[in-house]
């Protein structure tokens, strides 16, 4: 098992960037493929982004491609989702997740056994 914490969620404009970060800890970072998906209210988890163990390969949602970029270093077991041109649709709990193997998409939340707690992000327009 890995403990996540997320942290730079909060209250931009649209149009504006924020940088999510997620530190993982009680667990071999590097051997976790790490993932990030959203909830809004009323609605259920989705997908956002994923990035594999080395790094070398990343996911995206049809709806954030082209704005969020995801990254990793995994020599301080972190994960970032790097935001841009935000949109008020954006607007969700960010929650940071990991999964050892994918035996399914990596976009299911089942794929994931560790989660953080969850980060606010608020886009007003």
């Amino acid at each position: 098992q890995v403990q996540l914490v997320e942290s730079g969620g909060g209250l931009v404009q649209a149009g504006g960037s924020l940088r999510l970060s997620c530190a993982a800890s009680g667990g071999t970072f590097s051997s976790y493929h790490m993932g990030w998906f959203r909830q809004a209210p009323g609605k259920e988890r989705e997908f956002v982004s994923a990035i594999q163990r080395n790094g070398d390969t990343t996911y995206y949602a049809v709806a954030v491609k082209g704005r969020f970029t995801i990254s990793r270093d995994n020599a301080k077991n972190t994960v970032n989702l790097q935001m841009n041109s935000l949109k008020p649709e954006d607007t969700a709990v960010y929650y940071c997740a990991a999964a050892q193997f994918y035996t399914g998409s990596y976009s299911h939340t089942r794929q994931y056994t560790d989660w953080g707690q969850g980060t606010q992000v608020t886009v007003s327009s």
